[in-house]
């Protein structure tokens, strides 16, 4: 007969699941893993054809299995990212099950009950790993475009040569900002409607800044120390890439090339596009934050008497002394939208959960006992939803089922 009940049931077979799953079967606590598509799909599907990391590879340390591909200052592409998450799972014959889809997640007077495409499973605690980008954010004024307007979010992006000659690309957060270099390189006329998103160096006084962030302990610091607290996870991430070896991102040196750049779009009346005048803000804040992080990195080495080169002030290389505020819809031919993502937890049937749909979790543990998230944006640390910290997460949460199913006098090592 097929088993139907586990001691732990994971949802999603991402980076998150498959790292709490080599965790559990280091203890031999038995599970299984539901993915309703197959492992890595969101890297596989939902990136554009030049996709790479922004954090050098030797962040990539899921347990068990850091990065051992031989290129540790380099940033791999989606392949390589798909390949390792399977070679992953292969490592240690991760128990998953692959397009098999989860409808809904309820909880039981002794028990969680998990319905699935190919049926009905229950588990005595359950792991949701299906991360924070679940359903595309487009704003309503997308509906006021004429519907010979080519119009996709930054998921569904692919290359260049899908699209026609003139874009419209909203939003300027890390897939904004690369897309819109990609379709630069490309030859093609990008339009770029700005926004709030800072800035980060790539490399800084002999080394890449994500290294020096590390020796700072940026990755270490718990949301609950950090400034800004619950609000940070509402936060853009910096922007950069790791194209061609890694490089920072200027938009005023694609303006000075070509990109037409405008504030924050805030309308379409009729034939015009409007945008708010705030470019020369939006550009100004994101070098003051490229600023702080080279004069934190500063006043590291000072403290620590370390020898590292030094390096030039920045230097705009270009200013926004007439900002365009209009665009005649005749002008594009395309629009992406790359303005994020809404969780959708509408499956989930168990109250832990604000009233905008977040789930509330003190390091990934809910206040019903034995539901747990993981790889969540900031769920402890800058890290949490990154390679390079899903492990530590995942590690506290393996400790917690531990301890949950021996509180309960559950057999941990209960096998099929």
């Amino acid at each position: 007969m097929k088993k139907s009940h586990y001691s732990v049931i994971i949802v999603g077979g991402g980076q998150a699941g498959l790292a709490i799953s080599y965790l559990l079967k280091q203890e031999s606590i038995d599970h299984i893993i539901f993915e309703k598509n197959q492992i890595g799909h969101a890297w596989r599907n939902q990136r554009w054809d030049s996709f790479c990391l922004v954090t050098p590879n030797w962040q990539c340390r899921l347990p068990g299995f850091p990065y051992a591909g031989g290129d540790d200052q380099g940033f791999m592409v989606k392949d390589e990212i798909v390949q390792y998450l399977e070679d992953y799972a292969a490592s240690f014959q991760a128990p998953i099950l692959e397009g098999v889809g989860v409808s809904k997640l309820s909880q039981r007077a002794d028990a969680f009950e998990v319905i699935t495409s190919q049926g009905t499973y229950t588990a005595d605690q359950v792991v949701v790993a299906t991360g924070g980008y679940h359903t595309p954010k487009i704003a309503a004024i997308a509906k006021k475009l004429p519907p010979h307007i080519v119009q996709l979010h930054s998921m569904d992006y692919k290359n260049p040569e899908t699209l026609p000659d003139n874009v419209l690309l909203v939003g300027t957060g890390q897939s904004g900002c690369q897309i819109a270099e990609d379709l630069h390189l490309a030859g093609k006329t990008v339009h770029l409607a700005t926004g709030s998103a800072p800035r980060s160096p790539r490399r800084y006084r002999g080394r890449d800044v994500v290294e020096w962030l590390e020796l700072m302990g940026h990755y270490d610091l718990p949301i609950a120390e950090h400034p800004q607290k619950e609000m940070v996870r509402h936060k853009t991430n910096h922007y950069l890439t790791g194209r061609d070896g890694g490089r920072e991102i200027d938009l005023r040196q694609f303006a000075l090339e070509g990109m037409h750049l405008y504030g924050r779009l805030k309308d379409i009346d009729g034939n015009q596009i409007l945008f708010a005048d705030n470019l020369k803000e939006n550009l100004d804040q994101a070098d003051a934050t490229a600023a702080r992080i080279k004069q934190s990195i500063d006043e590291y080495i000072a403290k620590n008497q370390l020898d590292a080169p030094i390096e030039a002030p920045y230097q705009p290389v270009w200013e926004a002394t007439s900002t365009p505020l209009t665009l005649n819809i005749d002008e594009i031919d395309a629009v992406i939208w790359s303005t994020g993502f809404n969780f959708n937890y509408a499956w989930v049937d168990v109250p832990v959960f604000n009233s905008m749909g977040e789930p509330l979790h003190d390091r990934g543990v809910t206040n019903v006992a034995g539901l747990y998230f993981l790889g969540l944006p900031w769920l402890y640390t800058w890290g949490s939803g990154r390679f390079s910290g899903v492990a530590r997460d995942a590690e506290y949460l393996a400790e917690k089922i531990r301890e949950t199913l021996l509180a309960n006098q559950i057999n941990p090592c209960t096998v099929a």
